[in-house]
């Protein structure tokens, strides 16, 4: 019997590909603020495994988070298509 890829799966249960721009500076320069951008696949709108790093960056790291922005995107939906305003005839 044919394995099921764990991704797929994780995707057709609700995971979307996830990315978060955490803005954040060091406490010895607050003025200068620096950006980290961080991917995976994680449910929307409850983020468990973003929860996770972001307690795991304010337990471990010196660097204090200014701002978290989040987008996601599913990759599994259903087929788009658009109607073409043009016809052009090639003899």
């Amino acid at each position: 019997m044919m394995e099921t890829d764990r991704d797929f799966a994780a995707q057709l249960s609700g995971h979307r590909l996830t990315t978060a721009e955490v803005l954040y500076y060091m406490p010895d320069h607050p003025s200068l603020v620096q950006s980290f951008l961080w991917q995976t696949q994680d449910l929307a709108t409850r983020y468990p495994r973003l929860i996770r790093f972001l307690d795991f960056w304010r337990a471990e790291i010196d660097a204090v988070i200014h701002t978290v922005r989040i987008a996601h995107r599913g990759l599994i939906g259903p087929a788009e298509w658009s109607r073409a305003d043009i016809e052009l005839r090639l003899n």
